[in-house]
């Protein structure tokens, strides 16, 4: 069975503030995530950069990994490669986020299952800049 987004828990999500650490986010500008990134602060969200580089980005302070993370995580959203995203996914399940977001392009319907399975939230093949306008309108 494939993985269907809940349009509940995507307005849940882009609604209540909460941390944000997304995967595959760095300084360069013309990489999607970093866009993203910008309007998901401007909804008020903190962001958390995880990248290999672990770059600052829109002010905020970068890790190299998931659990090199301190304190809560709500949502992982994931800007990587399809066949990295269960890996991720996993991560994020053991850092004990709350959410996982994997990004438009970005579809693992067996890493979808098992952190819905782990009682996380799951939203997959959308984007935040996209859903949001729908919530307003």
């Amino acid at each position: 069975m494939s993985h269907r987004n809940d349009p509940a828990v995507i307005e849940r999500l882009l609604t209540t503030p909460g941390r944000w650490a997304i995967v595959g986010l760095s300084e360069n500008r013309e990489r999607i995530a970093y866009g993203v990134a910008g309007h998901v602060q401007r909804l008020g969200m903190e962001i958390v950069p995880v990248h290999p580089r672990a770059e600052t980005v829109h002010g905020a302070r970068g890790y190299t990994r998931l659990a090199d993370v301190p304190g809560p995580i709500d949502v992982v959203e994931i800007f990587v490669n399809s066949s990295l995203a269960g890996g991720v996914v996993d991560e994020a399940i053991a850092a004990g986020a709350k959410a996982v977001w994997l990004q438009l392009g970005v579809v693992d319907e067996a890493a979808a299952a098992r952190a819905a399975a782990a009682g996380l939230d799951v939203v997959m093949d959308t984007c935040p800049v996209i859903e949001a306008p729908l919530i307003h309108a």
